[in-house]
């Protein structure tokens, strides 16, 4: 684990407020930038980082957001959002990303594949909540499952657009701020 730093722990506590202030404002449903800081947090950082970012900010939105309060759904987001936080630790501790394009790509299909998680944990939420009012099981999860199907595409597609554009610029210039010297492409290129 690195070391904690002035930096390092200035530089988590801007990425945390920015996380909770874009999570915050308005925009439109399921296209959102708090998976990918996220991520590049529990890739920057670490998974612990990760989680507890991801943990703190779906507890904030959950009170706080203009949608309203997040409800039987909070346990269910944090979860998702957590889940978020470990995949950037372990692909952070990889190595993964020898090239910048392949690791475009592999952060495309990584944060379509978390986001999709994200989507079936929080969409298991809203079945709970189904079964709670009297549903069937089957029935409370395929109507979650059909009635979440639409937002689910929308934010599993914008997330692997928005994964595959901004990882590696931003983890770049993170690795700057740090003074850790090498950006992504230069650390995990081969000699």
């Amino acid at each position: 684990m690195p070391s904690v730093t002035a930096r390092r722990l200035a530089l988590l506590t801007v990425l945390t407020a920015l996380c909770i202030g874009i999570q915050l404002a308005p925009r439109p449903p399921n296209i959102e930038f708090t998976s990918l800081i996220v991520f590049l947090v529990g890739v920057v950082f670490g998974a612990l980082s990760g989680c507890a970012v991801g943990a703190l900010v779906i507890v904030v939105n959950g009170f706080f957001s203009s949608w309203g309060f997040a409800g039987l759904m909070l346990p269910f987001q944090m979860a998702g959002m957590v889940i978020v936080g470990i995949g950037g630790g372990l692909y952070g501790r990889t190595g993964a990303g020898s090239h910048a394009t392949r690791s475009c790509l592999e952060t495309a299909i990584l944060g379509a594949f978390l986001t999709l998680t994200y989507d079936l944990i929080t969409n298991s939420g809203m079945a709970v909540s189904y079964m709670l009012m009297g549903a069937p099981v089957f029935i409370a999860f395929a109507s979650a499952l059909v009635s979440g199907a639409l937002f689910s595409l929308i934010h599993v597609v914008s997330n692997a657009a928005i994964f595959g554009v901004a990882f590696v610029p931003l983890t770049n210039s993170l690795q700057k701020l740090l003074g850790g010297g090498k950006t992504w492409k230069e650390e995990f290129s081969p000699m």
